[in-house]
């Protein structure tokens, strides 16, 4: 820790007139705050800098007047407590400290010098005066995650711990079951018992992917990849599709039960580590002297907002075990180990108006407008807030003095409010009732974070994407006319809306670049072959939010008329199997916004058209009730597993994605896989094409 000299208190020069022992009382509370908001929850109130500063405040104090330092200080504890997310708690076998911090280089080459002087204490002239030049460094990124430990008996993995108060901490075990880069069995030689320590984090591509798809959900999204970490594991749940986002990297060993069975230098043991099925971060290496050791945190800084994943600082750990044996540590930190912070990535400044854009989905964001603020390299003034459930959350006002936080490409953030500066004519912050791109209303479901427009069809912000998806396979299924060649129709202003995809000609087609005529009458024929199609697949194509292939067949087989499905209250689409509330919310929006029925109706007059007919009773179809799975190719027709399993369900099948003891038939193509031997061990009938064709011929179904 920094050693200070001079402290920034209220009181300055003038403790005698003040109360230390009180003001170490509030510091304490007012640091184990920040720790709780830091570590539990993910969202600190302030900054790293502020943090460290406050703390070393504490430090200096205890210092001089040690009778008033509490027990529970945060100085004397590791920090990060326990959460209730965890199955349970458990001791470490050996405790997980925390790194002591430097923040200059000067307290760097400060912390080697007292190495050496310590050293030097118990080796005397045997450590030479070369050991500044010298030393050997074990130099590790530090990582901005959650640092765990993975405990091994015989190789295998029994549970996983966060660190906790750093003697024990919650079991995670179930969280990161589906963590690619955690082996649940070691390979090669490993002792009998084995801590393995290191870092859970999410590289910054994943967190972007995990936020498009928790936006897209509706669900809260998160600030940074520390915050994601620390929200996944305070959950109880597991979660598969959050976890393939994380990544593992070790750093050492906690405890092995036979001496000697890992390497005890650092760098064979980061390697022996690496014979065991861990991917060790190839950044790990070995540095010689405090010269390279400076030389290498520059590097890094300069490079930092490259790496693929988010680092606040460089860790350097004395390679030698018996160098380590002799300096020991403290209860909280080894004093071999140090952690060179970088200049904090967060910046103080005025929030001085809210925009809000409207995404590719539809989603509407609020984007916070900054006084313009230098953070790491970069001018920023934007930032964004997420949804209203983050401003709430927040508490964020127009006005407000706020913490906003950039690392690598993540756009810039808002992290806290600085409530203490808060103005008096601080306005709050509304959700436009309308979108500002199309004027379309704006659609806000009960327990859904997001906000969305509900123009689809209209809005330009969405314009590519709803194009994209009414062309694709699954809806009107348009051959040839892929994503590149929708983007390139609508940056050449040839189509606006998917209703003037009907109206394309040879000669604007055959003017685009890498389109010859040949090709482009190969999509206008596509288009006129599309024209055709069906009520289900139609009404998927109009990109409804949460009507996918299956609900919108349901509904087609329900109603038997599109002007009946438009004209529907909400109860009546939930009288639609698997329609709920939500679902139908979604869907009478839709239809109630006039532009949307406009495009429908230009559509039909395009020559879009299907069959409409008075709905069959699902009790009345001849397989109504039956169960089925569909697997491999279907050579001999040549029909797809989509358009399978669109002719299973007009006979009232439910087309289910695997297979169990409710199974009641398997269709089993060419190459069939894992379904097939698992039909067959729980007695599930068995279809090949050719017994599939003649059940839907037996049914009067077309095979083309």
């Amino acid at each position: 820790m920094k050693e200070i000299t001079s402290l920034s208190l209220p009181f300055d020069d003038e403790l005698e007139n003040t109360d230390p022992k009180k003001y170490i009382q509030e510091l304490t509370k007012k640091l184990k705050n920040w720790e709780y908001y830091y570590y539990e929850t993910g969202s600190p109130l302030v900054t790293d800098d502020e943090y460290d500063s406050e703390l070393n405040n504490l430090a200096a104090l205890e210092k001089q007047y040690p009778d008033y330092a509490l027990d529970d200080s945060p100085t004397k504890r590791v920090g990060g407590g326990s959460s209730a997310g965890g199955e349970s708690t458990v001791r470490h076998r050996a405790p997980m400290l925390s790194l002591d911090k430097v923040h200059t280089s000067k307290d760097f080459v400060d912390f080697f010098e007292r190495m050496a002087k310590s050293l030097k204490k118990d080796l005397a002239e045997s450590l030479g005066d070369d050991f500044l030049s010298n030393v050997e460094i074990l130099l590790e990124p530090k990582y901005d995650g959650a640092a765990i430990n993975l405990f091994y008996k015989s190789g295998r993995l029994q549970y996983a711990a966060k660190r906790g108060d750093g003697e024990s901490g919650d079991l995670i075990t179930h969280l990161i079951a589906d963590v690619s880069d955690i082996p649940q069995v070691l390979a090669g030689q490993f002792p009998d018992e084995l801590e393995i320590r290191g870092e859970l984090f999410m590289p910054l591509a994943c967190l972007a992917e995990a936020n498009n798809t928790l936006s897209d959900s509706g669900d809260r999204t998160y600030a940074n990849p520390r915050n994601a970490v620390g929200g996944y594991l305070a959950r109880k749940d597991r979660s598969p599709k959050f976890a393939s986002w994380l990544r593992f990297f070790p750093y050492g060993v906690g405890f092995q039960s036979d001496s000697g069975a890992l390497p005890a230098k650092l760098d064979e043991q980061m390697q022996a580590i690496e014979c065991l099925g861990f991917k060790v971060n190839p950044d790990v290496r070995l540095l010689h002297g405090v010269i390279q050791c400076v030389n290498k945190f520059q590097e890094y800084q300069d490079k930092r907002e490259s790496l693929a994943f988010e680092i606040d600082g460089l860790v350097y750990k004395v390679n030698s075990p018996r160098y380590r044996s002799l300096l020991g540590g403290t209860s909280k930190f080894p004093k071999w180990a140090v952690a060179y912070k970088f200049p904090a990535v967060e910046r103080v400044t005025e929030l001085i108006g809210v925009d809000f854009q409207v995404g590719r989905t539809g989603a509407i964001t609020p984007v916070a407008r900054l006084n313009p603020v230098h953070v790491a390299g970069v001018t920023v003034s934007n930032a964004t807030l997420h949804n209203m459930d983050e401003i709430d959350r927040l508490g964020v006002k127009v006005g407000d003095t706020v913490i906003i936080r950039r690392a690598g490409d993540v756009i810039p953030q808002v992290v806290s409010v600085v409530l203490d500066k808060r103005p008096t004519d601080a306005r709050d912050i509304v959700m436009p009732d309308h979108c500002p791109v199309c004027d379309s209303l704006v659609e806000k479901v009960d327990g859904e974070a997001v906000a969305r427009c509900t123009g689809g069809l209209v809005c330009s912000a969405q314009r590519k994407e709803a194009i994209k998806h009414f062309a694709s396979r699954k809806a009107m299924d348009v051959e040839g006319l892929g994503d590149k060649l929708i983007d390139q129709l609508v940056d050449a202003g040839l189509i606006d809306s998917v209703d003037d995809l009907f109206h394309l000609t040879l000669e604007q087609l055959a003017g685009l670049e890498r389109m010859a005529e040949k090709s482009a009458q190969n999509i206008l024929d596509a288009l006129d072959a599309a024209k055709n199609t069906t009520l289900g697949r139609f009404l998927y194509a109009l990109g409804i939010r949460e009507v996918g292939t299956v609900t919108a067949n349901q509904l087609a087989g329900h109603f038997g008329f599109l002007q009946r499905i438009m004209d529907a209250t909400v109860e009546q689409l939930m009288a639609v199997p698997d329609v709920g509330v939500v679902v139908a919310e979604h869907l009478h929006n839709f239809f109630a916004e006039p532009h949307n029925r406009t495009v429908i109706e230009q559509l039909q007059r395009a020559g879009v058209h299907w069959e409409e007919k008075e709905p069959v009773q699902s009790d009345d179809l001849p397989l109504s009730g039956k169960t089925a799975v569909i697997t491999g190719t279907l050579v001999t027709s040549g029909m797809s597993r989509d358009r399978a399993k669109e002719l299973l369900e007009q006979l009232g099948v439910k087309v289910a994605g695997s297979v169990s003891a409710k199974t009641d038939f398997l269709v089993a193509g060419e190459k069939a896989g894992s379904k097939l031997p698992k039909a067959q061990s729980l007695n599930v009938e068995v279809l090949d094409e050719a017994a599939f064709l003649a059940l839907l011929g037996e049914h009067g179904q077309p095979l083309e």
